[in-house]
């Protein structure tokens, strides 16, 4: 039996959906129809920290369960309307010198992703052509260690960061982990950037060797929280704020409050328990975007 498709105009493009009702989260049994949804309520948000992003989705077909698969490239059926960029590739796992990112400045591209089922969409933390505009710390929790303890360190890193004037906006990862975001000046290499989020992490796991390990060995993790300064490499992205990701509920890597990620550190909810994407709809409408000040820029990082 046919797909059964719908023909929508979305700020003046065509598109057309298909599959509106197939089960992409069969624990939530929440479908394809709601993903568009939600990208499209979510979208005046989640699209400035997009904008001038090459984007990396990755895509579930057959839903959560059904298997996934990276997308850098822009597909064959891509529409002319849709913004690429080619920029090279160094280390191409498929040998090619570059690749044609989408970039998802506008909601129509955000509708059509979202009718392809890409679930989960990942950006670096440079736009196209420029430097680095964000730093961000990633906190990973080695069992038995969890969201209570990336909260503990996120304030930990938190207030490092301010002694050298740099701002942190923390969210969740959506998945068992935080991330801290960082606005900066944009005219640093990514090198300098990762350098200098690797020399902090080095100086708290010196401070808190119980709590905080900045190298990524496995044996070394246990009951620890991996700051994974690596994630400013050029190549590396990162989760965007407001994506879903693939985990039995529609979970979100939300945006927090530094009173919440408190409360997280004290094992309270609500940071310590993965937002769902009805849920973020309800705090954005009442919160904002906790996130704006990263579109305003920072400070330069200092020099070692």
């Amino acid at each position: 039996m046919p797909a059964e498709r719908f023909k929508v105009d979305v700020e003046g493009r065509a598109l057309e959906l298909s599959n509106l009702d197939k089960v992409l989260y069969p624990e939530a049994g929440f479908t394809k129809g709601e993903v568009i949804d939600y990208y499209t309520r979510i979208a005046p948000v989640l699209l400035p920290h997009l904008a001038d992003r090459a984007l990396t989705r990755i895509r579930f077909p057959n839903g959560v369960t059904g298997g996934s698969f990276f997308e850098k490239n822009a597909p064959a059926a891509t529409p002319g309307w849709v913004r690429t960029e080619t920029l090279p590739a160094p280390g191409s796992s498929k040998g090619r010198d570059t690749i044609d990112y989408v970039v998802a400045d506008d909601l129509p591209t955000l509708v059509w992703l979202a009718n392809l089922a890409a679930l989960e969409l990942h950006t670096p933390q440079w736009k196209v052509g420029e430097h680095p505009d964000m730093m961000v710390v990633d906190l990973d929790p080695g069992p038995p260690a969890a969201l209570r303890q990336c909260c503990q360190v996120a304030l930990l890193m938190r207030d490092r960061l301010a002694d050298d004037g740099i701002d942190s906006y923390p969210k969740t990862s959506g998945k068992k982990g935080m991330q801290l975001c960082c606005p900066i000046a944009g005219s640093q290499s990514s090198e300098l950037v990762s350098d200098y989020a690797k020399r902090i992490a080095q100086e708290l796991e010196r401070a808190h060797p119980k709590l905080v390990v900045s190298k990524m060995a496995k044996n070394l993790r246990p009951g620890k929280v991996f700051i994974d300064w690596s994630q400013n490499n050029a190549a590396k992205t990162t989760v965007s704020p407001y994506s879903l990701r693939a985990q039995s509920v529609p979970s979100v890597s939300t945006p927090l409050t530094w009173d919440e990620v408190e409360a997280g550190a004290a094992g309270k909810r609500p940071a310590t328990k993965p937002y769902t994407a009805g849920e973020v709809l309800k705090r954005v409408e009442k919160q904002g975007d906790l996130l704006a000040p990263l579109l305003d820029g920072g400070p330069e990082l200092p020099a070692a």
